[in-house]
């Protein structure tokens, strides 16, 4: 064996051996002085806001020949790009939910009647695209100055149409982006773009509900174009597009002015108000009304369909809320799709108990879907404001008041609403801005519309902030209000709102589209019966 030639080698063999002895016994002891000299390690407090979350060591080491500025110039770029994604994913989200809205009210209406109300869920969605493409964008956002989340969308920043009022600028309708022209030929601006029409064309699809089995295609179709165009988009300049409303705090010291982080009053109170006008100037359906008064069940003719649908809009509803952020970076997003959650399993509950030991006797099905998506709609301006708690109570609220608005609206009212959308979107929006200035509990929201610190609620010590809610309700009611009395009298007087008795007495796929919505599939005639109210 070698170690038996080599005495010179075992020699260095056995001082390596010792070496490696002697440091173990140095070392051992410094670590542990080392580890005794350590301090506690403390547990992170809690982070609702996301602010604390993410620091320097998060990010992974670059190359050392990278100078300062190109490494922050590499983390901005991310930073947006990270942003631009998310809005972009949630802008997707929410058009699908035009998927949700087709089954919902389609499942909900006969089926003599599917394929004229399918058509109209589907048509809507490029009459109103295109109607903001070329005029609605500019009057919500020509004026809404960079947008920091998106890169700073160069082009939005051309003065808004104004006039004085008290000493202060009321700002009414932005002027700059028609047709997404060169000015605002930028990545972020059309991430805006994209995202707020989807927003636009769930406010659009709201009344196709309310007005299902009655309202004449050619009718529809002007309505359209003008909800695109200039409807929608002008209460929404004033509530996002940094109008008067957005200004009630700098100019007036009303909290941080109007405050509706996703929608509730832009998008669902609008689409609500809308319909309530609607569904009165049109008329109820045939059958829907007996001699006395007294109101008739039309029943829908697939509730898998309606209760499908209705999932297919839960499931849309977190880019609906999460996303109106704007930023991936914003990691107040969980709190918000948690709280989107919430509510919508308490309206969902709240409703179901309502109508099987209050109003019917029985768990209506139905009133199960509405009653969550009564929660969503009433969340949706309050979610990035308040905590699991409030988020509950809001969704159980909404979930009693659909139940007890689809009765008020049918039997007191007299207005025919064939899926509830009035008492749904109209009711449960105008329910979420109070809930907002209530709620909001101060964690979130420092510098919203200009105003410094965060948003608070009356419980929370700030009553102005339901000032600023209330008076953004009242300018919905007036602006809209008039202007959907304005447009189903002119779309009356051109084309006609109301299709003949006869077609609605036959149904109207044939005389209204074409085609059947069901073709060698036999009707139940049971469903064409009207039911005691």
């Amino acid at each position: 064996m070698i170690f038996n030639r080599s005495k010179p080698l075992r020699r260095w063999l056995a001082s390596c051996l010792a070496g490696v002895a002697l440091a173990s016994t140095v070392a051992l002891p410094i670590a542990a002085m080392a580890d005794e000299a350590k301090p506690a390690v403390t547990a992170p407090a809690p982070d609702p806001s996301g602010g604390n979350t993410g620091v320097a060591s998060d990010v992974a080491a670059t190359d050392n020949g990278k100078k300062l500025d190109e490494v922050a110039k590499e983390l901005g770029h991310q930073k947006i790009s990270i942003n631009i994604v998310w809005t972009l994913l949630a802008a997707f989200l929410v058009m699908f939910m035009q998927a949700g809205f087709a089954m919902v009210e389609a499942g909900l209406t006969r089926a003599k009647n599917v394929s004229h109300t399918a058509a109209m869920n589907f048509l809507i969605y490029p009459l109103g695209m295109l109607g903001f493409y070329v005029c609605g964008f500019a009057f919500m956002f020509g004026s809404v100055g960079p947008v920091p989340a998106l890169g700073g969308t160069p082009g939005l920043a051309t003065p808004a149409l104004a006039f004085t009022l008290f000493g202060k600028s009321f700002e009414v309708l932005g002027m700059g982006g028609f047709f997404l022209g060169p000015s605002v030929y930028d990545v972020g601006t059309f991430t805006l773009f994209i995202f707020q029409m989807v927003f636009m064309d769930t406010t659009a699809t709201i009344p196709t509900g309310t007005l299902a089995e009655r309202w004449k295609y050619s009718a529809f179709i002007l309505y359209g174009i003008a909800v695109g165009t200039i409807m929608y988009p002008v209460y929404g300049m004033w509530v996002w597009g940094g109008g008067w409303l957005a200004d009630l705090g700098t100019n007036f010291g009303l909290g941080h002015g109007h405050v509706d982080f996703a929608g509730s009053s832009v998008v669902h109170l609008t689409g609500g108000v809308i319909a309530l006008v609607g569904g009165k100037m049109v008329g109820a359906r045939y059958g829907k009304y007996n001699k006395d008064g007294s109101a008739n069940i039309l029943p829908g003719h697939n509730i898998p369909m309606a209760v499908i649908g209705t999932f297919i809009l839960a499931f849309g509803w977190f880019g609906f809320n999460a996303g109106s952020t704007l930023a991936g970076t914003d990691l107040r997003i969980s709190v918000v799709a948690v709280n989107t959650m919430l509510a919508s399993g308490t309206g969902a509950m709240v409703a179901t108990l309502w109508m099987w030991f209050v109003r019917a006797g029985k768990p209506d099905t139905s009133m199960m879907c509405n009653g969550m998506l009564a929660g969503l709609v009433a969340v949706t301006a309050p979610c990035a404001f308040i905590t699991s708690w409030a988020a509950c109570l809001i969704g159980a609220v909404a979930g009693l008041l659909v139940v007890e608005a689809v009765y008020f609206v049918d039997s007191k009212l007299k207005i025919d609403d064939p899926v509830g959308a009035i008492s749904v979107h109209g009711v449960n929006g105008l329910w979420g801005i109070i809930a907002l200035g209530l709620f909001a509990d101060g964690s979130y929201g420092d510098g919203w519309n200009g105003v410094p610190g965060t948003v608070k609620g009356l419980f929370y010590g700030d009553s102005s902030q339901l000032v600023a809610e209330i008076i953004g309700i009242v300018a919905n009611f007036a602006y809209i209000g008039p202007m959907s009395i304005g447009l189903f009298w002119l779309t009356n007087k051109i084309v006609g709102n109301r299709v003949p008795v006869e077609d609605e007495i036959e149904g109207l796929d044939i005389p209204e589209m074409g085609a059947p919505g069901y073709v060698g599939v036999a009707m139940d005639k049971a469903s064409e019966t009207p039911i005691p109210f």
